[in-house]
């Protein structure tokens, strides 16, 4: 019965141990890992915009993202913040830290856009009002920006950042493509 006992307790011990392995494993690989998907929380919430981010990490100081945005409801007061109605971005990013990926960085990135841009207005004398001279553009912008990415050991992540650029082709667009980004993410 005593042998019964200490084998048991050894098992027992042992799978104990297992669990304990197997879970900082799985907490360093997600904290080490090499893919991200996030949400810019601040234009949901205050906008109501969709703006979904994938990035992939090249090395221990750069990656690469995606980003698909869409504002599925205009509203006269967000029509200056955001003339885009959908746009999707490429950006690259380079960490000026040893930190696998977080911390400060710079990022060049690329934006295919398109929307309703409002070129100036007029009054109108026979609706006695001011009309908009409003153009549907589809443009492409590059730019650059800065931002600072934080990641717990658990793998979620908080990505603050914002960037300018500059659309090139379309004379009736923005000149000037913004973005300001406050994502929540989980890297895996």
């Amino acid at each position: 019965m005593k042998l019964f006992l200490s084998c048991l307790l050894m098992a027992t011990a042992s799978l104990a141990f297992c669990q304990t392995t197997d879970s900082i494993t799985n907490q360093n690989s997600r904290e080490f890992g090499k893919q991200e998907l996030s949400l810019n929380a601040f234009n949901l919430v205050a906008f109501g915009i969709v703006d979904i981010t994938y990035e992939r990490i090249i090395s221990e100081n750069s990656t690469w993202a995606i980003e698909a945005f869409y504002h599925p409801s205009k509203d006269d007061y967000l029509d200056e913040a955001y003339y885009k109605e959908l746009s999707l971005t490429g950006k690259y990013k380079h960490f000026f830290s040893s930190k696998y990926a977080r911390g400060f960085y710079v990022h060049g990135f690329g934006m295919l856009s398109n929307g309703e841009y409002d070129d100036g207005y007029y009054y109108n004398e026979s609706i006695d009002e001011y009309v908009y001279d409003t153009y549907d553009y589809t443009d492409f912008a590059i730019g650059f920006g800065l931002g600072g990415k934080f990641v717990s050991k658990g793998g979620f992540l908080l990505d603050l950042s914002g960037g300018i650029g500059r659309n090139l082709f379309s004379d009736r667009s923005p000149t000037i493509a913004g973005q300001f980004m406050v994502n929540l993410g989980y890297r895996f």
